[in-house]
């Protein structure tokens, strides 16, 4: 009588599991799903970044005049952390880029943010300014140095996007869009 009750309870377990993986199939198969969804989604800085003018011992930057195919996906500041500003973006190719900015020592905060990366020695100029180029395997960065702060723009996008990034920044309030 026990080897009947076991062989049972093992062919009773194999039914459960055929019946659970079948409604799991079907839920899966028969309920929409929408393939092209974009998992991030979009952050308003505006506030954050008001904020962090407010608060910061230097120029805070932000872009202006970007096209609408960047997203803003993430936005910090952190006065405990060298008056740390972080503000993410996806490009319109996908690729990820953001604006760093703070008052830490700059050689360890910008190997920090970018991954890694290390100076090339090469300068690249974007709207008139002299950008340091840092080269990393994850991320690339364009570096400036200002009296007291370091700014960042770094990112897993091309340089060219790392540039226009770059060339929208400003440390007045953005106009209307």
């Amino acid at each position: 009588m026990a080897s009947k009750r076991g062989k049972q309870t093992v062919r009773d377990m194999f039914l459960s599991m055929a019946v659970i993986t079948a409604v799991a199939g079907s839920v899966y198969i028969f309920i929409p799903q929408d393939k092209n969804a974009n998992p991030v989604p979009a952050v308003d800085y505006r506030v954050e970044l008001l904020t962090a003018r407010r608060a910061a011992p230097y120029p805070v930057a932000a872009p202006d005049g970007l096209t609408g195919d960047w997203k803003a996906t993430s936005v910090s500041y952190d006065r405990k952390a060298g008056n740390s500003w972080h503000l993410g973006f996806l490009d319109p190719d996908g690729k990820y880029v953001a604006v760093e900015q703070s008052t830490s020592p700059a050689k360890q905060y910008v190997t920090e943010v970018s991954q890694k990366a290390t100076d090339t020695g090469r300068t690249r100029q974007v709207a008139g300014e002299a950008w340091r180029h840092w080269k990393g395997d994850k991320y690339d960065a364009l570096v400036r140095y200002d009296k007291g702060s370091t700014t960042v723009v770094t990112g897993s996008a091309s340089a060219e996007r790392l540039a226009e990034m770059a060339a929208a920044l400003t440390s007045s309030a953005p106009s209307p869009s």
